[in-house]
């Protein structure tokens, strides 16, 4: 069941403020108010999904279309696309994924280093 009360379904709502990137029907991107590299945006669906699985098994072709055009409208803006950027997303708890609502990070405006520490 999809939780309301996230802080992205607040912010899809205006109830919270975002630094945002580029918006349209299908999708939202804002700046990180935690970053973890010199740029790091979020890019979140207008929809209710809370998880890349959800997303994937339930959204329309149209929602999935329009949010991947969404996530290459936010690294255009970013201006990341010729030095290289990462693109995150974590699902569930073993993923870390700390909001319950799909969204996808980029990461980018420096070298990102190793894609993952080794334990």
């Amino acid at each position: 069941m999809y939780d309301q009360n996230n802080i992205f379904a607040k912010i899809l709502r205006s109830e919270i403020p975002c630094k945002k990137i580029a918006e349209d029907q299908y999708f939202l991107s804002f700046h990180d108010i935690a970053p973890k590299a010199a740029l790091h945006a979020l890019v979140i669906p207008t929809g209710h999904y809370k998880n890349a699985h959800d997303f994937t098994s339930r959204a329309s072709s149209d929602e999935i279309v329009g949010f991947w055009k969404g996530v290459n409208t936010t690294i255009d803006a970013l201006n990341v696309a010729q030095n290289g950027y990462r693109l995150i997303t974590n699902t569930g708890t073993d993923g870390r994924q700390d909001v319950p609502h799909f969204h996808i990070h980029i990461l980018g405006g420096q070298d990102l280093g190793p894609k993952i520490v080794m334990l």
